[in-house]
């Protein structure tokens, strides 16, 4: 009977490694792991700097709108290449996950 009850309880916390594995599938698939790493600088910022920056900011706007359009001087003089091809859901999926780093 107790069981039963922590059933879904353990399936959510079940489903949080293949999320997180899915959102690096996710940046490896868009061509964001080309550039990015989750804990050191590669030719743009890790995640885990890009969550510290953007952390209590508007991560869904704010980002997902440079991320789209591209740009330079945020993180140094390599500019970043427009990402307009990532469709919509992929960024969202994308940008919650490194808010989470």
């Amino acid at each position: 009977m107790m069981f039963s009850r922590l059933l879904p309880l353990i399936a959510l916390i079940a489903l949080f490694p293949a999320a997180a594995q899915a959102s690096e599938d996710l940046a490896k698939r868009n061509g964001c792991a080309a550039c990015h790493a989750v804990d050191k600088k590669v030719v743009g910022p890790s995640w885990h700097d890009i969550a510290s920056k953007y952390k209590g900011k508007d991560i869904h706007g704010e980002l997902a709108a440079k991320v789209k359009a591209g740009g330079k001087g945020v993180w140094g003089n390599v500019p970043m290449p427009p990402q307009a091809k990532v469709s919509d859901a992929d960024l969202k999926a994308l940008l919650t996950w490194v808010a989470t780093q």
